[in-house]
């Protein structure tokens, strides 16, 4: 792979947000790094965006996907129709700082076998009253019993805290690099997930391949969290729960497995209903059960 004057493919996927997408081009046109290609795969939009960008963004490689293929799948159409040694996947409603790009191929040259790395991921400032609101800037391993995780510096103000950079368990599927030849590899992101978990699970697969996953604090994104499904949105109950199950089914020892799913039977699914039915959100019960039968129905894509 070449390391001078590497070419970088910028992947984003559009679901009916084609406004929101165009502001991550205006912040790309900002940023010092040039050597880059932007792909975008519109993943069945019902939006037709290909006159905007046509006439808007001519630098953009429009690929039109007519049927929504999840998150993993509409990035890797973007994959297939790549050209870059390194590749930058970033969603749709990010923003790259004006030196992100550079201080991630940076850390290709400086760390031995490194597979992935996301930057610090702060929140879009104007959402937080035009605080620096950090979002991500690492994160801890999923407990295999419990099966959660915690994102490190999530919140926090960001005063510099972060500087190092460092392992971590996963990278943030909001924005993450890695190269071609990993992907050569390991392969590309895991469709079966669909939505949420993908990454984890990709970060997964890296590792096992005997490569480093990363955080860069030096770089920056801000982001506009959950515009495209919602913040409290049933699609985000249903892949959430299915997902972190089959995140568990996929990547832990069957001893693990059936104490998570004593877990699960005795304090999560209680726990969840009881929540569920206090809120009066009948629809995120539905969800939440449909979910867990997915998998105790022995599904995996």
């Amino acid at each position: 792979m070449s390391r001078e004057n590497p070419l970088v493919s910028i992947i984003t996927v559009n679901y009916n947000q084609i406004q929101v997408t165009t502001e991550l081009f205006e912040s790309l046109r900002n940023i010092s790094f040039r050597d880059f290609e932007i792909i975008l795969v519109d993943n069945g939009s019902r939006e037709d965006s290909s006159k905007l960008i046509a006439e808007n963004y001519p630098e953009v490689n429009l690929i039109v996907s007519k049927e929504n293929l999840g998150f993993s799948g509409g990035n890797n159409l973007g994959i297939r129709a790549s050209k870059g040694d390194y590749l930058f996947f970033i969603n749709n409603d990010a923003e790259v700082t004006e030196n992100s790009i550079e201080t991630l191929l940076q850390l290709f040259n400086t760390i031995p076998q490194l597979g992935i790395v996301s930057p610090q991921i702060c929140y879009d400032p104007k959402m937080t009253n035009n605080q620096k609101i950090i979002q991500y800037v690492g994160a801890t391993h999923v407990h295999p019993v419990t099966a959660r995780n915690e994102i490190l510096g999530e919140k926090e103000v960001d005063k510099g805290q972060y500087i190092e950079p460092k392992e971590t368990a996963y990278v943030h599927g909001a924005a993450m690099m890695t190269t071609r030849e990993v992907i050569e590899n390991v392969g590309a992101m895991p469709e079966e997930f669909f939505l949420y978990y993908e990454e984890l699970d990709w970060s997964e697969q890296i590792r096992n391949a005997g490569y480093k996953v990363y955080v860069e604090p030096n770089a920056l994104v801000f982001h506009k969290e959950s515009m495209a499904v919602g913040k409290n949105s049933t699609l985000k109950t249903y892949y959430h729960t299915r997902n972190r199950i089959f995140f568990v089914r996929r990547n832990r020892s069957w001893g693990q497995i059936v104490l998570f799913y004593i877990f699960m039977f005795l304090f999560t699914i209680p726990k969840n209903t009881l929540m569920f039915l206090k809120n009066g959100e009948w629809d995120h019960i539905k969800a939440f059960y449909k979910g867990i039968w997915w998998n105790l129905a022995g599904n995996v894509k």
